[in-house]
């Protein structure tokens, strides 16, 4: 694998955009973030404020300069708007493998198949252009929802790191590990396309 973090990755079906992340986008995403305010109450990262959002996306782009994470602005086609954001994670080009995470979005798309198309997306892209042989997929083991969205994709359980990760309140959460392989993408894919989105 040999992902290439200068390459303008732009990312699409019918409904919806997955593009590099900019500073531009910072007034787009600031009412999804100020909407809900647990929306990522189980990641390290917060950007429930103007000041966290604005750290958060500049923090983005500069680990896309130091070749450590791709990070994504989502837009609905239908409606020309952002939508939340997503990301390429712990690329480790020797070992043909990388994580998809750090997903966020506003909460009127949740359940509506959006996630899903995004997921797919990306997996698509790692498996079929970088030639990934593996992707994972963590999340806090409390957060229920987002577990069950990455089993109904054909992520397989492999394990919990416990006290793996420092959040913000000082509570040290257990991170839920899993993946899924090139040849089980081989499969997936060949499912079909992921429910519209709804909203």
């Amino acid at each position: 694998m040999n992902f290439d973090f200068e390459k303008q990755i732009i990312l699409e079906d019918d409904s919806l955009v997955i593009r590099p992340i900019l500073i531009a986008d910072i007034p787009g995403l600031l009412p999804i973030a100020l909407s809900d305010r647990t929306m990522l109450q189980y990641s390290p990262k917060q950007v429930q404020t103007k000041e966290l959002l604005t750290e958060y996306v500049h923090t983005a782009i500069a680990l896309r300069t130091e070749k450590i994470r791709y990070t994504f602005s989502i837009v609905d086609k239908r409606h020309n708007c952002l939508v939340g954001s997503t990301a390429f994670l712990n690329i480790a080009n020797p070992d043909d493998r990388l994580e998809i995470g750090a997903t966020w979005l506003d909460k009127q798309y949740r359940g509506t198949g959006l996630n899903r198309r995004c997921k797919y997306l990306l997996l698509g892209y790692a498996f079929d252009h970088q030639h990934a042989h593996r992707v994972e997929l963590r999340t806090d083991e409390r957060n229920l929802q987002s577990r069950r969205a990455i089993e109904k994709i054909g992520g397989k359980f492999e394990g919990i790191l416990r006290e793996h990760t420092l959040m913000e309140n000082g509570f040290r959460r257990n991170t839920v590990c899993y993946s899924i392989l090139k040849s089980e993408w081989e499969l997936l894919k060949d499912n079909p396309t992921p429910s519209p989105i709804t909203t």
